[in-house]
């Protein structure tokens, strides 16, 4: 009897325990952690990217931490709002609130919780402009881009800029500057606040043809559920080829801006330059092939293409 009942604990206490790991994958799933992760990366390098930053891993940490809470939440009441078109999708209906394994109020009151505590982290540990920007950028991504998604493709140009405003927020956590014709004074020398919205410019035009590629090659998905994302109301046509060309190309005197500003040196000017031209070649091709492979090499490359960007910006700080 004794073990019997000592099997039974054990039993118990297994299932427990595989319950708990499933709770935490699903708030893992419903963050999007790699996607938030991308995001707060961003964040993070063009804070470290400002003039009166040095490198502090607390600070580092800190900022992860609330960049990382803030995106979970916007993330997460985009999956509550949409549990119904994600339940439609192949690639969205294991997510935990479309496939019913987590309720919309739970999501809901773990998006409130996560972006509370987030928008508190960025102002107590940086300054109030950040939390109200990242304030800003949650209502931006949850309440207009989500449902919008459903009315007219602007929406990817409105969610351009919740996708571009990590990078003005890190810069600002540092600064606590957002008017982009200020000043900022370091050790008696003089820079202009437009670096960060330089950075923000870059992460922003970015984001069309990265996010016009993910579309085209998930069309099939995206039109069954009633999502309009491509700048064509037909779907993957030539126009939306040359909007991604139009938007690469104009990535190219954009990414001059932070040698022009003074925020970072000529040898990543020119790895901009490279990486620009790239992106420009990747989506003449989808151009001139018009298809799903070509569409999957523009989105590649623009995975690719940010860090790279980031990076070399960053290890090429001038002050």
């Amino acid at each position: 009897m004794i073990q019997v009942a000592t099997m039974d604990t054990n039993t118990h206490t297994d299932s427990s325990s595989l319950k708990l790991a499933g709770k935490v994958k699903d708030y893992f799933l419903l963050t999007k952690f790699t996607l938030s992760f991308t995001v707060v990366f961003s964040c993070v390098i063009c804070y470290l990217m400002a003039p009166n930053v040095v490198f502090n891993g607390l600070n580092i940490i800190l900022l992860f931490i609330a960049g990382m809470l803030v995106t979970g939440s916007a993330n997460a009441i985009n999956q509550a709002v949409e549990k119904d078109t994600d339940a439609l999708m192949k690639r969205t209906a294991k997510r935990p609130v479309a496939s019913g394994r987590m309720s919309q109020q739970e999501a809901h009151i773990f998006a409130f919780i996560t972006g509370a505590l987030g928008v508190g982290m960025m102002y107590y540990f940086f300054n109030l402009p950040s939390a109200l920007l990242s304030a800003f950028s949650l209502f931006l991504y949850a309440f207009i881009y989500t449902p919008l998604k459903k009315v007219n493709s602007i929406a990817v140009l409105v969610g351009a800029f919740p996708g571009a405003l990590p990078c003005l927020i890190g810069w600002v956590a540092g600064t606590g500057i957002i008017d982009p014709f200020a000043d900022i004074i370091v050790n008696g020398n003089v820079f202009t606040n437009a670096g960060g919205w330089a950075l923000f410019a870059i992460q922003f035009l970015w984001q069309f043809p990265h996010f016009w590629a993910i579309a085209w090659v998930a069309h099939g998905d995206y039109s069954k559920a009633g999502f309009k994302l491509l700048p064509a109301e037909k779907g993957p046509t030539k126009f939306t080829a040359m909007q991604s060309v139009m938007y690469s190309v104009l990535m190219i005197p954009v990414g001059l801006l932070p040698y022009y500003y003074g925020i970072s040196g000529s040898v990543s000017m020119w790895i901009l330059i490279a990486a620009n031209l790239f992106m420009v070649v990747q989506c003449i091709r989808l151009y001139v092939a018009m298809d799903v492979k070509a569409a999957r090499r523009v989105m590649f490359s623009s995975y690719i293409y940010l860090p790279i960007v980031l990076l070399a910006l960053l290890g090429d700080k001038v002050h």
